[in-house]
């Protein structure tokens, strides 16, 4: 079933425009603008699974599957028709009023947001001034980015696989030092990189995790320049 859809009709139903919407998620605290519910209804993003769980809450749907999948075929409920379910949805009742079946509620906890620089990597190549540039979104984080980390990154390309993949974003603590082995976010001759440092006696170089490509020496003559560590 349209993800998109089935979301705008409920929204729709209980009488929410796309900004109320936004303003219930962030009494739980999630900061979702209403340009980004807009974009869950377009199906061109979708929101990770405890938003998801929060936007049933608040727009009351209690049967998930059924609204966005459809009906199963080994729910009993889901082969009832309108008369069966509220016959089913009395008995339900009756047993909600005894404490021997009553679940306890749950709360959500709310989410511990902060603000953090998510920078294009192919945009800052061509530049030694990689941090003190303003190719970079400001986006909301919370306890899924490690508390040390400073700054993302979005990775281009496939030379880092099978670790980390085209468009994934990854997190980077500050830093001019790394010690040997450690991935970090490099500037050499022009570009700006992702890669694992490896010094040896024949040399220093940068080292993709994919092995279809070679390793980058740094010459004596080269500026290297350490703008990271890579975290996660």
């Amino acid at each position: 079933m349209d993800f998109g859809q089935t979301l705008a009709k409920h929204r729709k139903e209980s009488k929410m425009n796309q900004q109320t919407l936004a303003d219930e998620l962030k009494k739980y605290g999630f900061q979702i603008s209403a340009a980004g519910i807009s974009a869950w209804e377009k199906n061109t993003n979708s929101p990770s699974a405890r938003v998801f769980l929060c936007l049933c809450k608040i727009l009351k749907i209690t049967d998930i599957y059924d609204e966005f999948i459809g009906i199963r075929p080994d729910d009993a409920y889901s082969q009832l028709n309108e008369a069966g379910r509220q016959k089913a949805l009395e008995y339900i009742r009756l047993l909600t009023l005894s404490e021997e079946y009553k679940r306890k509620e749950s709360t959500v906890i709310p989410q511990k947001w902060r603000e953090f620089k998510l920078f294009q990597l192919p945009v800052s190549a061509g530049t030694g001034e990689f941090l003190d540039r303003e190719d970079y979104e400001i986006i909301q984080v919370g306890a899924e980015v490690p508390d040390n980390a400073d700054f993302g990154v979005r990775i281009s390309g496939d030379s880092m696989m099978p670790r980390f993949v085209d468009g994934q974003m990854v997190c980077i603590e500050q830093t001019d030092v790394l010690l040997n082995g450690e991935i970090g976010i490099f500037y050499l001759n022009g570009n700006a990189y992702c890669k694992k440092l490896q010094s040896t006696n024949e040399g220093t170089y940068l080292i993709s995790l994919n092995e279809k490509y070679k390793p980058i020496k740094v010459e004596n003559e080269a500026s290297l320049k350490t703008f990271g560590r890579v975290l996660c």
